[in-house]
């Protein structure tokens, strides 16, 4: 990891560095910033994405953090001393920092896995309800007449479509939080 300071970040941030930087960046598993302005961390995070085409994750826990949450793909904000503005900017929204790890290797996988399930779902279903259709063309001779009834049709799409993924979505946990703890690998390969 990169520990760096305010200081340090604002000659970093200069043009003539950014590239040096970014290469050391790249080679870090994390970067810490400390003691640097809200303005710094924006045009950090800011650097990573555009520069590094990277996944940027901000967390904060005050209002010092607001712009860098809110310029960052997925922002955390930590509810403490500092008040609530953190979290009000924040995708998420924990009470620790030590929950951040259950936040992201549990509930970033079991949210990945629900995703991806559901895109396979309505694939699935809007490829079957339209094979029907044109198979049913076969035996109208194409005309074009409806096979089903319009009521039918929006009670196939309220509850066939609805109901299933909601279902899914609440209760689908592929792999319990304990393993997903244990085994932090399991993150990586669902992707």
């Amino acid at each position: 990891g990169l520990v760096i300071d305010g200081r340090t970040l604002e000659h970093v941030l200069h043009d003539s560095l950014q590239n040096i930087f970014l290469e050391l960046t790249e080679k870090c598993r994390a970067v810490v910033c400390c003691q640097a302005t809200p303005l710094q961390k924006s045009v950090l995070v800011k650097l990573v994405r555009s520069k590094l085409k990277a996944m940027t994750l901000a967390v904060g826990d005050g209002a010092n953090d607001v712009s860098m949450i809110q310029v960052a793909d997925t922002g955390v904000g930590i509810s403490g001393q500092e008040g609530m503005q953190a979290v009000m900017a924040s995708d998420f929204a924990i009470s620790q920092f030590s929950h951040l790890r259950k936040l992201l290797l549990v509930h970033g996988h079991w949210c990945y896995t629900r995703l991806t399930n559901m895109v396979l779902y309505y694939f699935y279903k809007n490829v079957t309800y339209v094979n029907l259709l044109f198979w049913y063309q076969f035996f109208c001779g194409f005309s074009g007449t409806s096979m089903t009834d319009y009521w039918i049709l929006i009670l196939f799409n309220l509850l066939f479509t609805s109901v299933p993924p909601i279902i899914y979505g609440v209760l689908d946990k592929d792999v319990s939080a304990e393993i997903l703890m244990q085994f932090p690998q399991l993150y990586t390969m669902s992707q």
